[in-house]
C-alpha cells in the first residue's frame, strides 16, 4: 500500500510563513511506483475542498486564484514528495489541508493524506 504522510502545519500569525510536506510512501501491489503529479488542497467546515496547487513530475504547476503569489509548490521526484511553502498568511487560509497524489504506474490511483491543521491568527 502507498500512504502519504503530511507535516509542518500550526499555528501562525498573519503575515507569517509555514512549509507543509508530504511524503508518499510504501508499494502498489508489491511493486514499486510512479507519481505522475502531487497537489494540496485545503477544507473547512461548511465548505467544499478546494483545490490550492497542484504540480506534476515534469514541473508544470497551478494555483488558485486566491493564493497564487504567496504559495509556492514543489515536487522531489525521486523522493515522491511534495512541499508547499506558503508565505503572507491569512486568517482566511485557516483550512485542514490535504495532500493528494496521482500514481500512473503500476497502475491508476489517487492518493490522499490524512490532512494537517493549518490555524492563522493573532
Amino acid at each position: 500500500q502507498v500512504q502519504l504522510v503530511e507535516s509542518g502545519g500550526g499555528l501562525v500569525q498573519p503575515g507569517g510563513s509555514l512549509r507543509l510536506s508530504c511524503a508518499a510512501s510504501g508499494t502498489a501491489s508489491g511493486s514499486i511506483f510512479k507519481i505522475n503529479a502531487m497537489g494540496w488542497y485545503r477544507q473547512v467546515p461548511w465548505k467544499e475542498r478546494e483545490l490550492v496547487a497542484t504540480i506534476t513530475s515534469g514541473g508544470s504547476t497551478n494555483y488558485a486564484a486566491i493564493v497564487k503569489g504567496r504559495f509556492t509548490i514543489s515536487m522531489d521526484n525521486a523522493k515522491n514528495t511534495t512541499y508547499l511553502q506558503m508565505n503572507n498568511l491569512k486568517p482566511e487560509d485557516t483550512a485542514v489541508y490535504y495532500c493528494n497524489a496521482v500514481q500512473l504506474f503500476p497502475y491508476t490511483q489517487v492518493y490522499w493524506g490524512q490532512g494537517t491543521q493549518v490555524t492563522v491568527s493573532s
